[in-house]
């Protein structure tokens, strides 16, 4: 592959020390620099990594207090960053993802087709028979409400974290507001909804080992739907108020007061009617049904609005542009 820019990896090391040698030595030679992110793991995977590679790429960063996995490739970024690099792959220590990939996640963001690319393990249909089931139904659950709270509509596979930036994208992120733990795949999608990335899927085979997951289906329950519920909420406010106004910005309030308005008025009158046993008045009861398919209309046509709205025009060039300005 034919590149425009120098490509940098980074990987979080917690407690891959069965792996973390084998990922590194399949890494080609397409990459200039690589940052292993040793997360104060217990094992001293870092310790491994500096005294067992020899690749003169590689560059160990030790946490002084472990910070979970967006803490980790942040730490990366900054590295990647402050080096100069182009583009900024992640991929994970623990030898599920293949590195043999990383040219087809650069490839889009060097062709000017987008500002980051994220692996989707549910491409291919025949794969996905390997993915544990607990883990699919997970994904699913987690892939629903990501498409909602993030705004990327099209896009599959949220936990999946082999990924690639444009460095230039990747310094407009507030690193001390991205979610550190588990969140952080879908936290990043959020937050580069907010200044309109464009983000692309790549097709990717699921790979599952003697590694251990430790993802837990009641955290996609509780702590994930909260937070899928506030970035929700704030995407909506900095996109639809804040920054622009739009006939969608309508559409969603009226909607849902019209719903819910229909739906209490019209619960009111039938507990009503069941403790008087008298009939409802059927002006009333088309009354209620008229506001609440009112406002499934409008809610409807703001989803609509929404999923026409993903961003399409990749912004690193312009980011490029602006950074090159400064300078001059």
């Amino acid at each position: 592959m034919s590149t425009q820019g120098t490509i940098a990896v980074v990987i979080p090391s917690y407690r891959v020390t069965r792996h973390i040698l084998d990922v590194l030595r399949a890494i080609g030679t397409e990459v200039s620099r690589i940052y292993v992110v040793d997360d104060k793991c217990p094992d001293g995977s870092g310790a491994i990594v500096r005294d067992q590679c020899n690749d003169p790429r590689v560059t160990v960063i030790y946490h002084v207090e472990n910070q979970g996995v967006g803490g980790a490739v942040m730490t990366g970024y900054r590295a990647a960053i402050a080096d100069g690099m182009t583009v900024i792959v992640k991929i994970d220590g623990d030898g599920q993802m293949d590195p043999s990939l990383i040219s087809q996640f650069v490839a889009p963001i060097l062709r000017g087709e987008a500002d980051y690319t994220k692996g989707n393990r549910f491409f291919n249909l025949e794969q996905i028979r390997a993915m544990p089931p607990l883990r699919l139904f997970g994904n699913a659950v987690l892939s629903l409400m990501t498409k909602v709270s993030s705004g990327y509509w099209d896009l599959f596979d949220p936990t999946n974290g082999y990924t690639a930036i444009h460095s230039d994208v990747a310094n407009q992120l507030q690193f001390d507001k991205i979610s550190r733990r588990y969140f952080f795949e879908t936290d990043m999608l959020f937050r580069l909804n907010t200044f309109h990335a464009v983000v692309t899927d790549v097709p990717m085979d699921a790979s599952y080992g003697d590694e251990v997951s430790n993802l837990k289906i009641s955290k996609i329950v509780t702590e994930f739907m909260l937070k899928h519920i506030r970035n929700f909420s704030k995407r909506l406010f900095y996109n639809y108020y804040l920054r622009n106004m739009s006939i969608a910005s309508i559409e969603l309030p009226v909607g849902l007061l019209l719903f819910f308005g229909g739906s209490i008025y019209g619960g009111i009158h039938w507990i009503a009617s069941t403790k008087t046993n008298i009939a409802t008045p059927a002006g009333t009861v088309m009354l209620s049904a008229l506001l609440v398919l009112m406002g499934m209309q409008l809610i409807l046509a703001f989803l609509a609005s929404d999923i026409a709205s993903v961003p399409n025009r990749p912004i690193h060039k312009k980011l490029a542009k602006q950074r090159v300005v400064c300078k001059s």
